[in-house]
């Protein structure tokens, strides 16, 4: 295992591995400490008290954070007629049906961050499944990505809209914004994230929901947040 560098020992060196912060309290630490050259992602890890093995304790969702995410997303419409002229107004960076998906077959061509389609072109689509499906760009009605409204999910997926889903491990990760966000910022997406995950709870899961949440910046140490004052604080 190679060494950490000068900057993140530094950075880690603040950090008490012993001490569970409230949300506000890691957002303030990780914006104290040394950034990179580059503006930095900001990662959440939530460890979920579920079994994904089971259908019925899956976690999965959408949610347009109410800052978004300071990155600019590229968005893919496979639609036709009326819904496609929706979609390139509404700000869409690529529309088509056919065309689009022999590019993506035949040449492996892959610029674009979210699919929407609208369900007539689920056939075009569904061809797609195992060069869309591994990198998590699927459509799926559930996260509101196969619609006849394209243009309120562009507008959604423009804005920075998140999707969510639990690993095989029991852990979500997301992505809540850039390092340069002012604190409250980071917190106010945090903490929206944490409340959709929250009403997400399947009525399978027993026991402890939050198990575990750390929060870093792409190449910064982690710092964990006491589920307890995520609960508490959202519930009230």
């Amino acid at each position: 295992m190679g060494k950490s560098g000068k900057r993140y020992r530094s950075a880690a060196e603040t950090v008490d591995e012993a001490k569970q912060y409230t949300l506000g309290e890691a957002v303030a630490l990780m914006k104290a400490m040394g950034g990179t050259k580059f503006d930095e992602s900001v990662d959440i890890a939530i460890n979920l008290g579920v079994d994904p093995r089971h259908a019925d304790q899956m976690v999965r969702g959408a949610i347009v954070l109410p800052h978004g995410i300071g990155k600019e997303t590229r968005v893919l419409v496979f639609a036709k007629g009326e819904k496609e002229k929706e979609a390139r107004e509404a700000g869409a960076d690529y529309v088509g049906g056919e065309d689009l998906a022999k590019k993506i077959q035949g040449e492996g061509w892959l610029d674009f961050d979210r699919v929407v389609a609208t369900p007539d072109m689920m056939s075009v689509v569904g061809r797609l499944g195992k060069v869309l499906g591994p990198r998590g760009l699927m459509p799926n009605p559930k996260l509101g990505t196969v619609t006849m409204d394209v243009a309120k999910a562009v507008r959604e997926q423009k804005a920075g809209k998140v999707e969510y889903r639990v690993d095989k491990t029991g852990i979500v990760h997301a992505v809540v914004g850039k390092r340069s966000f002012d604190a409250e910022k980071i917190v106010d997406n945090a903490s929206a994230l944490l409340e959709a995950i929250l009403k997400a709870k399947p009525s399978a899961s027993k026991g402890v929901y939050l198990k575990k949440i750390s929060i870093s910046t792409t190449m910064g140490p982690g710092l964990r947040i006491d589920p307890a004052t995520v609960s508490e604080t959202r519930a009230a």
